[in-house]
């Protein structure tokens, strides 16, 4: 094997040349180059955090799968029971669900409620553990109780033992005419998961929510809890054979899948964008490559008259131009993982000795900078790096394979 392209790639790198502007250029690439992957690792690192932060919050809210049927179902434990036989579930409960408008003096808002028992909810929700006014268990039968999300209950400006209106998309017909039909509810307790579930996410009972919507002694299904959240698809699908063929089948992932799927989405875009750093580092590793040839023809040209092929020459500047990306990507990878997994604490540092905040509490759901750091995303960034580099070198290494050794020497 012919070591001395490489050989000779490598000591062009090292050796002064008499073009100080070539070196600040080579060097720029590789600065622009280790900026760049820096910054992808970095803003994905936080992204991802976001995103499990999100997850975490709105998924301690959400059941972890729902078992359905449309037309009511009365043998809920039965169902509940069948269920049970994967082991990889854990709890069920009943449901009863639907849509209504809240109100409060002149202010009102839409949102989806729930009945819930509450002894049972708590095997298959964490809601009970984010009470910040009351408990779950004062939602008791017949009393028409209601728990409210904080962002909710600020928004309506209500505490518990306030009484709201609860509208249906339903009508009574009446010797008096027709009316939208409307339920007096009491105020409870308030919970808070910091997430949108806190605006939009209303409890009660579920012989209430049975008696609200007129279904007897029937429920919609019953919510699952499994033993990973992020299987919960494949869990509930190899149920699917064993249950009713009229029963539905939904985990987290369909009925909050549009919310994930545009974080998904901003983390593609934010990805490409932020990957022009790199091909801007790129595009100048062609610049001081095109330079560096221009610089060398003389050398070149000695070189193959020494014996050296076209193709040695192209390999000892493509050794040159992939050499100058893949230190700074080397480097980036470093500096972007150490930020990546350390920038929370370092953003909770500054804002301790500064006094400032990144987020406002009242504001955000999210009040620290969260971040989760994944090999995939550094070895996805540090592949492409390594491509880019390798094919900015492509054009001026071909250039100088192409010099003739003769008609250089003839004018030196």
């Amino acid at each position: 094997m012919n070591y001395m392209p490489l050989f000779i790639g490598l000591r062009y790198i090292r050796a002064r040349r008499r073009n100080q502007f070539i070196s600040f250029l080579s060097g720029f690439s590789m600065l622009g180059m280790l900026l760049g992957v820096a910054a992808l690792i970095i803003v994905l690192s936080v992204m991802n955090g976001f995103d499990r932060e999100l997850k975490g919050r709105i998924l301690s809210a959400v059941p972890h799968g729902s078992l359905s049927d449309p037309a009511g179902l009365s043998d809920w434990q039965g169902l509940g029971q069948a269920a049970l036989s994967s082991p990889h579930v854990i709890a069920f409960a009943p449901y009863v669900e639907g849509f209504a408008m809240v109100g409060f003096g002149r202010a009102l808002q839409a949102v989806s409620f729930v009945g819930v028992d509450p002894g049972l909810e708590t095997g298959v929700s964490e809601v009970a553990d984010h009470m910040m006014m009351g408990q779950l268990t004062d939602l008791q039968e017949g009393d028409f109780g209601i728990v409210l999300g904080r962002l909710l209950a600020r928004q309506l400006a209500v505490v518990p033992g306030d009484k709201v209106m609860l509208t249906l998309p339903q009508l009574n017909i009446t010797p008096a005419g027709v009316f939208p039909r409307v339920k007096r509810f009491t105020v409870t307790a308030i919970f808070e998961v910091g997430a949108q579930v806190d605006q939009s996410l209303v409890l009660m009972h579920i012989s209430d929510a049975q008696r609200l919507l007129r279904k007897g002694n029937l429920v919609d299904g019953v919510h699952v809890k499994v033993d990973d959240i992020f299987t919960a698809g494949a869990i509930l699908q190899a149920l699917k054979p064993q249950l009713p063929l009229t029963i539905k089948v939904k985990d987290w992932s369909q009925t909050q899948g549009s919310l994930f799927q545009a974080i998904k989405m901003e983390k593609i875009v934010i990805t490409v964008l932020l990957m022009i750093i790199v091909l801007v580092a790129a595009f100048n590793i062609v610049t001081s490559l095109v330079l560096m040839v221009a610089d060398k023809r003389a050398d070149i040209a000695v070189l193959r008259t020494l014996g050296l092929t076209a193709r040695d020459v192209l390999a000892i500047f493509m050794v040159q131009g992939s050499t100058v990306g893949i230190i700074g990507i080397f480097f980036g990878v470093i500096i972007g993982s150490v930020a990546g997994i350390y920038i929370g604490p370092l953003v909770q540092w500054f804002e301790s000795v500064s006094g400032l905040h990144m987020f406002d509490p009242s504001v955000y759901f999210i009040s620290h900078l969260p971040s989760y750091w994944m090999l995939s995303d550094v070895l996805l960034v540090a592949s492409v790096g390594v491509v880019l580099s390798l094919v900015a070198s492509l054009y001026p290494a071909y250039r100088a394979s192409k010099i003739e050794p003769a008609e250089t020497l003839r004018y030196e």
